[in-house]
């Protein structure tokens, strides 16, 4: 008896699936161009806002960067022991600020960043690159609404 194999084209027609696909095939590219600086992508990113907005909260950073407070409260652990931002706590709220050692890596950071933009510009055309960023935003926020509108009705 031969086995059937499933057809397998629901996972090309699948937005779980292939958004998990570009993630990987994205943050591969992303982490190639950020080595150089010695951070993460998201370490980057996180920086560059810190050093944009000194005094941001965690809080608001968490929200920029579409993370999880928790995450970020990893993430700034991270970076407060290798001296790239410093918190100071007021009361219950945590601001970032900024350290010499951090803002010495802002250009570096922009130039990686820039060199990312570059690469998958190349590879997906600049129109096509800004619409599927566009697409990709406005797909996020409204799926993140609809999201949160599903747990308050639950």
């Amino acid at each position: 008896m031969t086995d059937i194999m499933p057809d397998e084209g629901f996972l090309q027609s699948c937005l779980f699936f292939t958004a998990n696909r570009l993630g990987r095939a994205i943050t591969r590219i992303a982490e190639e161009e950020f080595a150089p600086t010695g951070l993460t992508p998201m370490y980057g990113y996180a920086i560059r806002i810190v050093n944009g907005r000194p005094g941001i909260t965690q809080k608001e950073l968490a929200e920029k960067l579409s993370i999880a407070p928790s995450t970020l409260t990893r993430f700034v652990d991270k970076l407060e022991v290798k001296q790239l931002v410093r918190r100071s706590v007021q009361g219950k709220t945590v601001m970032l600020y900024p350290t010499p050692k951090g803002q010495s890596l802002e250009g570096e950071i922009r130039l990686a960043s820039g060199r990312l933009k570059a690469r998958y510009k190349a590879i997906l055309g600049d129109a096509a690159a800004d619409a599927l960023s566009d697409g990709i935003l406005a797909a996020g926020t409204r799926l993140e609404k609809g999201a949160a509108a599903d747990a308050i009705d639950a």
